[in-house]
């Protein structure tokens, strides 16, 4: 029998075989140990939430060992729900994946598209000609298509897609490119799936990849990342990005021999890699403002681990998110549609939704 100290709700030691527990099994055990409902229990150990969709996963698969550490904190009712919640959300997920598929081929005009690119510093990039708007929006749904496969585990099918995501992206005017940081992040991807493959035939190619990656975020990040720092008050976004960047340059130049050089890119990842770890503790704290685990986990890496600053930034985002939505019902209130009638005189033309702002500057220049 294995021993499990668990503190929070309920503190003390509980004797286990972890070969034959469950999660489900432990979140009961803990929960009638502190008379509540198994539903408002959150069992955290090494800074991630055990959840019961690892279903039928003895302890030991888990890699919960003897003498582990597990945090056990109250959650509300409606996140004990997240089970039913998450497979819902995991469908709504592939339907809109879907919907981006059945237009990937460009077919509808771009005008049924409201397709707005932002900056480091949150401002609208204006995206210039109508090439240059289908580029992005192919891009971005295939570069979106391909860290879904990559999350699912299928890197020969992500590697396909990201493919045709960076041709569609070279369609682009590279000026407004710099701008943003999908095209660098999308190299990066694409070796990490060189990676995951293990196929040393594409050394060579991913030590070039690497080399755009780096540079194109330091064009748009600017250099060691001050730039962005800057723009988002101190914080870090870009750790872990740098950290999966490091850690591929570390392989690909101990596969090319130049030891010293990689030594050198695993060192700083790792170092990255302390940096980026979530106690228990704080991510529970966090939490129980009502924050959800991902949101948590990105706040407090974004702000050094800083509880109080993990608090203000996610209220800061969610005041954001309100603007932002409210931003967009007032631009789509201010797009009309012109009448059935109009197409006897104008054809076709008046199918298209039209601009008021635009519509406003024209008609102020006569």
């Amino acid at each position: 029998m294995a021993k499990l100290k668990i503190g929070g709700t309920w503190a003390g030691v509980l004797e286990v075989d972890l070969d034959s527990w469950t999660i489900p099994l432990l979140r009961e055990e803990v929960a009638k140990r502190s008379s509540c409902n198994p539903h408002s229990i959150n069992l955290i150990c090494g800074g991630k939430i055990l959840k019961d969709s690892d279903g039928d996963h003895k302890l030991s698969q888990l890699g919960i060992k003897n003498n582990a550490k597990i945090l056990a904190t109250r959650i509300c009712a409606e996140e004990g729900k997240s089970i039913k919640q998450e497979i819902m959300a995991e469908e709504e997920r592939a339907a809109a994946t879907a919907l981006a598929e059945r237009h990937a081929d460009g077919s509808l005009p771009v005008e049924d598209f409201n397709i707005e690119v932002e900056d480091q510093s949150g401002k609208k990039v204006h995206l210039g000609s109508e090439t240059d708007q289908r580029a992005i929006m192919m891009g971005l749904m295939l570069d979106a298509n391909g860290k879904r496969l990559i999350r699912q585990g299928n890197h020969k099918d992500a590697l396909e897609v990201l493919t045709m995501a960076e041709e569609a992206f070279s369609l682009c005017d590279p000026k407004l490119l710099e701008l943003i940081d999908n095209v660098p992040i999308m190299q990066i991807n694409m070796v990490w799936c060189y990676f995951m493959l293990r196929d040393i035939s594409w050394l060579s190619e991913a030590g070039k990849r690497l080399e755009m990656a780096r540079e194109g975020l330091e064009r748009s990040h600017g250099k060691d990342s001050l730039r962005l720092r800057l723009l988002q008050g101190g914080r870090y976004p870009e750790l872990a990005l740098h950290l999966r960047l490091e850690l591929l340059e570390g392989v690909v130049a101990y596969h090319s021999g130049r030891l010293d050089k990689s030594r050198a890119a695993l060192t700083s990842a790792k170092v990255k890699f302390v940096q980026l770890q979530v106690s228990d503790e704080a991510l529970s704290f966090v939490m129980s403002m009502g924050f959800k685990e991902r949101h948590a986990k990105r706040a407090l890496r974004m702000n050094n681990q800083d509880v109080g600053a993990a608090i203000d930034f996610l209220i800061e985002e969610k005041a954001k998110k309100v603007q932002k939505q409210e931003e967009d019902i007032q631009r789509r209130n201010e797009i009309i549609f012109l009448p059935q009638g109009a197409k006897a005189v104008w054809d076709d033309t008046f199918k298209k939704a039209v601009d008021l702002q635009i519509l406003k500057e024209l008609v102020t220049v006569g």
